[in-house]
């Protein structure tokens, strides 16, 4: 349990070297400052990756699929120096080989700022303890699924995701299968997010690039409103068929239809958590940033999130995190699997954004295949800089840049050809198809080790794909696809 305590000290040391290095590099070095910067423009146009260096992309992919099912002592014995030594290989062949540190760079701070927000709404919600004391049925599952995709609007994801799947679990302790936390999954932890920009990170990239707010509740409602509808008649029709024997085992006490709370103060920590997510140096120029070659990275709120888990986890009702079963190692695992993913994918990133930018590339833009191609896409990247990808390149199509806020208000107004339906398209894929795998949304990881932890027996990665995503996720999305763009 030590790792992680040393890997957020690690985060904080880089931030502050870089701060450091940044402030000493901007003393009359303006002019070189911008020489470089068109350099290194023109050295990464002309230096890309090869195409072998995704392998080890590839290769902890791989791992993550195949590690729990053939050699799971191995695996989870292994796994953070697993990951730690891939993202290695492929910072240092950044750095060496192509020369280019703004990629390892930027791709530092996404991780920082996606592993803080996640151990923010992970540690503050784990000190709130919902206990739901009805008979599991089947109609309450889906309103508990239901209410779990209303909220993630509110508090994000991961934090509706950490609030619910205790009590969910609990709820159904003595009928709980895989299928229930995989459909929590989908609804929680992934699709019911698409209707603000605190719902998924990559909405919330789009709100910081210039969309507006209310632009995502908007344009993805409907899209939103029938996929979940027919997600949950799916885990109805599955849970209604559920014929556990509710009388096996250790006899129960009957329900007394109470819903109960311990450790509520930990709503405080929550709302601080998702209110900092708001202080973006981009948005106030009065956020203190880490200033690299000309782009602002956050530093403050991140810490904010930090200090945040730290102060909800020591003034937490320990009876609430008792109750809970509360314990770091989820954390702990997203933290260490996604230095691998965050580190590795930057060529496979690249190249896929460089290719959408190229006019080849951008003849083939269009609404269609930038739901397609966002969407599969980020079921096994992240989400966010997939959504960022796309989005360039689709503005790029009609001469719009990304970087202009003038230019992404009117992409997300109409300003274009068929803008709204290609940001549209975007949003909904960024959102929808992180369901499509265990790596495709931080909370998806999250809540598996939850389950397991508890003793559920979750599908492998290659399971989870075949056996739920492929034969029920994919027929959805065809037909939000065949309704709400393939025609339009």
């Amino acid at each position: 349990m030590n790792a992680l305590p040393r890997l957020f000290f690690f985060l904080f040391l880089a931030c502050g070297v870089l701060s450091t290095f940044e402030a000493r590099s901007e003393v009359g070095e303006e002019k070189t400052e911008i020489v470089s910067t068109e350099q290194h423009a023109e050295e990464a146009e002309h230096h890309g990756p090869n195409p072998w260096s995704v392998i080890p992309f590839v290769a902890l992919l791989l791992m993550i699929a195949t590690g729990p099912l053939f050699y799971e002592h191995f695996w989870h014995k292994n796994y953070p120096l697993i990951s730690v030594v891939l993202a290695v290989l492929v910072v240092a062949y950044y750095l060496i080989s192509l020369q280019n540190q703004h990629s390892p760079v930027h791709s530092f701070f996404e991780y920082f700022q996606f592993i803080s927000l996640l151990t923010g709404l992970f540690v503050a919600s784990g000190g709130i303890m919902i206990n739901v004391d009805r008979e599991a049925k089947p109609l309450t599952n889906v309103v508990i699924l239901a209410i779990g995709g209303v909220i993630a609007n509110i508090i994000g994801t991961t934090g509706a995701s950490m609030l619910l799947i205790r009590p969910f679990i609990r709820l159904n302790r003595n009928r709980v299968k895989a299928y229930h936390i995989i459909f929590f999954i989908f609804v929680v932890s992934n699709i019911g997010g698409s209707l603000t920009p605190i719902g998924d990170p990559p909405l919330f990239l789009g709100f910081l690039k210039g969309v507006p707010f209310f632009w995502t509740f908007t344009h993805n409602l409907l899209p939103w409103a029938f996929a979940l509808v027919l997600i949950l008649a799916i885990f109805y029709y599955f849970d209604i068929r559920n014929k556990t024997d509710l009388s096996e085992g250790e006899e129960q006490p009957a329900p007394t239809g109470n819903i109960s709370m311990r450790g509520s103060r930990n709503f405080f920590w929550l709302a601080i958590v998702v209110a900092s997510v708001f202080l973006d140096p981009n948005v106030f120029s009065w956020v203190p940033a880490i200033n690299y070659h000309g782009q602002k990275f956050s530093f403050i709120r991140e810490l904010i999130m930090l200090s945040s888990a730290y102060l909800s986890f020591k003034l937490a009702d320990k009876q609430a995190l008792e109750g809970n079963g509360f314990s770091f190692e989820p954390i702990r695992e997203v933290a260490f699997i996604f230095i691998g993913i965050f580190g590795t994918m930057m060529p496979a990133l690249e190249m896929v954004g460089n290719y959408a930018k190229s006019p080849e590339g951008a003849e083939l833009i269009s609404h269609n295949t930038l739901y397609w191609g966002t969407g599969l896409l980020s079921g096994f990247l992240d989400n966010a800089p997939t959504y960022i990808n796309f989005l360039t390149a689709a503005m790029a199509s009609t001469g719009a840049s990304i970087n202009s806020l003038a230019d992404v208000i009117s992409f997300a107004n109409g300003g274009f050809k068929d803008s709204i339906l290609d940001l549209k398209a975007i949003s909904v894929a960024a959102v929808f198809f992180g369901a499509m795998t265990y790596i495709g949304n931080g909370p998806n990881f999250m809540v598996k080790s939850i389950a397991e932890q508890v003793g559920i027996k979750m599908p492998s990665f290659f399971g989870y794909i075949i056996r739920f995503s492929i034969p029920m996720l994919i027929p959805i999305f065809v037909l939000v696809w065949l309704i709400f763009f393939a025609f339009q």
